[in-house]
C-alpha cells in the first residue's frame, strides 16, 4: 500500500531490503522463529547464502546465517506526514494543536462520546465536543485516553523504552542494505541496527533503555560503548571513532520484554474496538514501524467500524 501511494504522490522512497544477521546458533534459532512467523502471516522472507552475502555486502559479518526481507524500504517521513496531513484536511478534517484532552465521557442514552479539552498557554480555555466514533491513536498518551473510558480492570500502564540513535561520520563501510541483529528474547526492541536516510547516510539505533518519563530525550554518552560493541558484531570494519550520539526517541510499550521474533508474551500494535464501547477504537503500543504501516492500520480501523 505504501509503495503504491509513494509512487502515485511522488513521495521520496527506496526499496533497500533488510537483512537480519545471526552470529551463533542461539541467534539463528531466533531467525528461524522470525522466518516461520513471517511465513505464517504471509510476509515475504528468504534466506541469503554466504556467497550472495559476500557479493552484495562484503563488510557484513553473519557467522550463522542471514534472513532477508525483500520488501523492506525507507521513506521520507516528513514528506509522507505532510501528504497525510494535507489529505486529511482536504477531506474536511480539522487538526487542533496545543490542546489537551483531560476527560472523556460515554453518552449512554444516545451513544457516542463527549470529549473535554483544555487549550491556551495556561490550559485554562475549556471546551468539549461530541462524536459517534472515537479513535484513540494518541501515542505515548494512548493508555491515558484508554483509562478515561474503560473501567479500572481494563486500564493500561505504559512503559517507556528510550532509544538512542547514533550518527556515523566515516565514508566506509557503506552498506546499501538495512542491517538488523537477530532478535533477543525479552530485550524489548530490535537491537542497535543500521538504517539509511534518503541521502544514503548511515545511522545506528535505537537501543533500549527503560525510563519513567516520555520527556527523557537527552542522549547519554554512557550508551555509546555498548552500542559500538553491538554494531561491531555485525559490521566489524566500522570505525568506532566515527560513531557519535545523535538523538533519542521514546517507544510506548505495553509490557516490558517479550519475544519480538515469535510474537509471544509481547504486545504491540493492539488495534481493536473495545467490547461494550461501540465506536471506540483503541490503537495501543504503536511504535516503529507505525508510520510505515499507517495505511494498513487505517484499513484495519475502517474494517472494524464499517465491516
Amino acid at each position: 500500500m505504501l509503495y503504491e501511494l509513494c509512487e502515485k504522490q511522488n513521495i521520496p522512497h527506496r526499496n533497500t531490503k533488510k537483512w537480519i544477521v545471526a552470529q551463533d546458533e542461539e541467534q539463528w534459532k531466533e531467525c528461524l522463529k522470525v522466518f516461520l512467523h513471517a511465513k505464517e502471516i504471509g510476509v515475504p522472507i528468504r534466506f541469503v547464502s554466504a556467497e550472495e552475502a559476500k557479493r552484495r555486502e562484503p563488510d557484513v559479518r553473519a557467522e550463522a546465517g542471514i534472513l532477508e526481507s525483500p520488501t523492506t524500504g525507507i521513506v521520507d517521513a516528513h514528506s509522507l506526514m505532510s501528504y497525510l496531513h494535507g489529505n486529511y484536511e482536504e477531506r474536511g478534517g480539522d487538526c487542533v494543536l496545543l490542546t489537551e484532552v483531560y476527560k472523556i465521557e460515554p453518552l449512554k442514552n444516545r451513544g457516542g462520546y463527549e470529549v473535554f479539552t483544555r487549550s491556551g498557554e495556561r490550559k485554562d480555555e475549556e471546551s468539549s465536543f461530541t462524536a459517534e466514533t472515537l479513535i484513540n491513536c494518541a501515542g505515548h498518551f494512548a493508555c491515558g485516553i484508554n483509562n478515561m473510558i474503560l473501567p479500572p480492570e481494563r486500564h493500561r500502564t505504559p512503559h517507556f523504552a528510550k532509544g538512542t540513535y547514533f550518527s556515523y561520520a566515516a565514508s566506509s563501510p557503506k552498506p546499501s542494505t538495512l542491517l538488523y541483529p537477530a532478535p533477543r528474547p525479552s530485550y524489548g526492541g530490535l537491537g542497535t541496527h543500521l538504517t539509511l536516510d534518503m541521502a544514503g547516510r548511515i545511522k545506528f539505533g535505537p537501543d533500549v533503555e527503560w525510563v519513567d518519563s516520555p520527556d527523557d530525550l537527552i542522549p547519554s554518552p554512557k550508551r555509546l560503548t555498548q552500542a559500538i560493541k553491538e554494531i561491531q558484531a555485525y559490521l566489524p570494519s566500522v570505525n568506532p571513532d566515527a560513531i557519535g550520539l545523535d538523538y533519542c526517541g521514546i517507544r510506548p510499550k505495553l509490557i516490558r520484554g517479550g519475544s519480538v521474533s515469535s510474537g509471544k508474551d509481547f504486545q504491540d500494535f493492539v488495534i481493536q474496538e473495545e467490547t461494550g464501547f461501540p465506536g471506540f477504537i483503541n490503537l495501543l503500543g504503536i511504535e516503529s514501524p507505525g508510520l510505515t504501516s499507517s495505511l494498513a492500520i487505517a484499513k484495519m480501523v475502517e474494517n472494524l467500524l464499517y465491516r
